[in-house]
């Protein structure tokens, strides 16, 4: 008699669903920083939020990170077309509820996604509806004003994928190799500059 295959066992699955999460204030790392461009042009530094997995056991936090964790909320900065640049006001928010000490040179966009990949922060998610090409969908935004310093600064974060790139050294348990969010495809993003919100 042959050996079974396998034997059902459901336990460890998880919901993948990707609608939205709801507004509130979420303990999070930032999971990945990178720049990108539309087939139009329009650049944009994209950054990866995920929710914390290792708070699920805080009161406080039973309603976000313990129902929510290890999912991915995608912020985009745009470049202004005036003047070709990032609002460098608002990354200031971001580097500050990082942890970036005060008047420290950033001298590149690279070592500004050095600094912030793979830091905790405290970030507020707001759940909004949103047009495109005539859909209206619900989505999340975060507003670079909405970071905050992390509540929780030791990072004990278990990640599905691979740890980021140039994240701090913190005790984390292995880590499996895996493409991520941002892996490099090819691919451009597809808006019109009609699109843009400036």
């Amino acid at each position: 008699m042959a050996n079974d295959f396998m034997n059902t066992n459901y336990s460890n699955n998880t919901s993948s669903s990707y609608d939205p999460l709801p507004t509130g204030t979420y303990e999070m790392i930032i999971n990945k920083a990178q720049e990108s461009a539309t087939k139009n042009g329009a650049e944009t530094l994209q950054i990866d939020l995920l929710v914390r997995n290792d708070l699920d056991k805080v009161p406080g936090l039973a309603n976000t990170n313990g129902k929510y964790h290890n999912r991915h909320v995608f912020m985009d900065n745009w470049k202004r077309k005036a003047t070709n640049q990032y609002d460098l006001d608002g990354f200031q928010y971001i580097l500050q509820a990082a942890g970036v000490p005060e008047n420290t040179a950033i001298p590149t966009v690279e070592d500004f996604m050095k600094a912030i990949t793979g830091t905790p922060v405290k970030v507020y998610v707001k759940a909004e509806q949103d047009t495109y090409k005539g859909e209206t969908r619900l989505v999340n935004r975060v507003a670079p004003w909405n970071f905050e310093a992390s509540q929780y600064k030791q990072v004990q974060h278990t990640y599905k994928d691979s740890k980021p790139q140039g994240a701090p050294t913190q005790p984390q348990q292995p880590q499996t190799a895996g493409a991520g969010p941002f892996a490099n495809t090819g691919d451009s993003i597809d808006i019109s500059d009609d699109d843009l919100p400036f």
